[in-house]
């Protein structure tokens, strides 16, 4: 499955960034984003092919109720992920 990386997650004066709010294709309630959860993530960066690298977190919470759901990568994700593609297995 395909999603986007629509933000941090984030308060007023925090912003956890090992933690991104994503939003998966074809999934528009939160009763099917509960199905995800524990799902694996994986974010691969724009970089050329020797410097490329694949970031992994996997899917804690449903975010709302329009089908965005948290999820917790093992490192600290860049500024420049926020509107890019995920793979979910």
């Amino acid at each position: 499955m395909e999603g986007r990386i629509l933000n941090f997650r984030r308060g007023r004066h925090t912003q956890r960034t090992n933690q991104m709010i994503v939003q998966i294709n074809g999934v528009d309630t939160s009763e099917k984003a509960r199905q995800l959860l524990g799902k694996t993530v994986t974010w691969t960066s724009p970089a050329k092919k020797e410097l490329k690298k694949e970031l992994k977190g996997r899917v804690s919470a449903v975010h709302g109720r329009k089908g965005a759901v948290r999820v917790i990568f093992d490192t600290g994700m860049p500024g420049q992920a926020i509107g890019g593609p995920v793979t979910v297995e």
